[in-house]
């Protein structure tokens, strides 16, 4: 004979009823974890990044960033670029790739004098950045420029010969005022996948080694990662075109790395 419980309910029923429970919470904990990551999960996917670049190098010298440095004078970099530069989605500017190679150059060197201005713009292009270079870049006297190219230009109808001449010239143009420049291709999300990147990170790559500038690899650094392990989805924003904070947080440090492995 069954025993009811109080409200009429079996004790059969009750059991079942408490494990339809537990698998519902427990279908919505897995389903949250990914929206919600913990503070550990979203360092592991950094650090993962991290890890996976120890290599890293931008391929050419800095070679007034690095007497700055030795003299121990202060450094001051402008950085110029898009959204990635702007940040986007990111809501403190300490955990933009700026804000985050500002803390690990202030790490690895310490006592290091640092006044980083940001010049980024929102869907900015390459004509749209040199464009600004007067005002935004040559109007600082910056020491060092940090030149993030490429993400909004996938949908020119040029060659690959075309962009190469025209990011050569602009690249004259920033090391005509003495500054050292280091170029950051496109990053590595699905909607950039979705387009023609290749030609345009062909077109970085030939100015890079045909006019020995250092480059940034940030798509095949952030690719790296992938192929480790990490989840595209993880370094990627809600809308697949931007970087994630983990991303900014990896990008920054990286390239703090890459500039320190440079100048000394």
């Amino acid at each position: 004979m069954k025993t009811g419980a109080a409200d009429g309910t079996t004790a059969s029923e009750g059991n079942i009823a408490l494990k339809s429970v537990s698998v519902i919470l427990c279908v919505l904990a897995v389903c949250a974890a990914p929206l919600a990551p913990s503070r550990a999960q979203r360092a592991s996917t950094a650090e993962t990044c991290l890890a996976a670049n120890g290599d890293i190098t931008l391929g050419a010298p800095l070679p007034k960033v690095a007497a700055l440095v030795k003299a121990n004078k202060p450094v001051k970099i402008v950085a110029i670029g898009s959204s990635s530069t702007v940040g986007l989605w990111m809501n403190d500017p300490a955990k933009t790739y700026q804000g985050r190679m500002k803390s690990e150059l202030e790490r690895l060197i310490p006592g290091i004098q640092l006044d980083i201005i940001s010049a980024g713009r929102n869907g900015d292009t390459i004509p749209g950045n040199v464009a600004r270079f007067e005002q935004d870049v040559f109007a600082h006297q910056p020491d060092l420029v940090i030149w993030q190219l490429g993400g909004n230009d996938f949908t020119w109808g040029k060659t690959e010969t075309a962009l190469s001449d025209s990011i050569a010239d602009a690249v004259r143009q920033l090391r005509a005022t003495g500054a050292d420049v280091v170029m950051m291709d496109q990053q590595y999300t699905p909607v950039i996948l979705s387009t023609h990147y290749a030609k345009m990170q062909g077109a970085i790559a030939d100015v890079a080694r045909g006019d020995n500038v250092a480059l940034f690899p940030r798509f095949d650094m952030l690719h790296k990662a992938v192929m480790s392990g990490v989840s595209i989805f993880a370094l990627s924003a809600f809308d697949g075109l931007h970087m994630s904070g983990d991303a900014y947080d990896c990008v920054g440090r990286a390239l703090a790395r890459a500039i320190v492995a440079a100048v000394r």
